[in-house]
């Protein structure tokens, strides 16, 4: 298989194989909290996106060209966390200036990206599957899709059953948890694309 395919094959087993959310069950907190909406749900994944390609990559380097050759390997997740902090702040901020609606919208979620174990997982991820700096940008964007997928399908489902009629104790959050598992069970039918 030529390098195309490869790269191929690794975006769409990090989105939909693999997905970050259903298969691995990483980002379950922004996941239920910022699927209310479909508008907010893009918002959110875009925002993400940006965030794990970047830190990918700046982890990349940090690891590969600081941590390695200084034999500081242990201050890896901290340096990590400390990258995606910043870059969570840039978003921040650039969101709060040029789309003030969003942020309103995004509320306490949009600072916890920073806590978001999927970008901190993605970064380690990388590092551990031995990728290099073109194979971890195709992986981070393949699961920040993913991820965005899985919101916007929630959202979707959400939107939905606003309108339907469902019993009093099904409404909320027990009915958004059944959808989400059976979203996942959804998703395991997308394991036979790896054979």
């Amino acid at each position: 298989m030529n390098i195309i395919g490869k790269l191929f094959m690794l975006f769409i087993s990090a989105s939909l194989i693999n997905n970050i959310v259903f298969m691995r069950f990483l980002a379950l907190c922004p996941f239920v909290g910022m699927s209310t909406q479909i508008e907010t749900s893009i918002g959110m994944g875009a925002a993400v996106t940006f965030v794990m390609v970047m830190a990918s990559v700046v982890t990349f380097f940090i690891y590969y060209y600081i941590l390695v050759p200084l034999n500081l390997l242990f201050l890896r997740t901290i340096s990590f966390i400390l990258v995606i902090a910043v870059l969570v702040q840039l978003v921040e901020m650039v969101i709060k200036k040029f789309l003030s609606s969003l942020y309103k919208a995004m509320g306490i979620y949009l600072p916890l990206i920073t806590t978001n174990c999927a970008i901190l997982g993605v970064t380690l991820l990388n590092i551990n599957y031995g990728h290099n700096l073109i194979e971890a940008i195709v992986y981070s964007l393949g699961v920040s899709l993913g991820f965005t997928i899985a919101l916007i399908l929630l959202a979707s489902i959400r939107d939905r059953l606003s309108y339907s009629e469902i019993p009093e104790f099904w409404k909320g959050y027990p009915i958004v948890f059944i959808s989400a598992g059976l979203l996942a069970l959804i998703f395991l039918g997308f394991q036979g694309l790896a054979h």
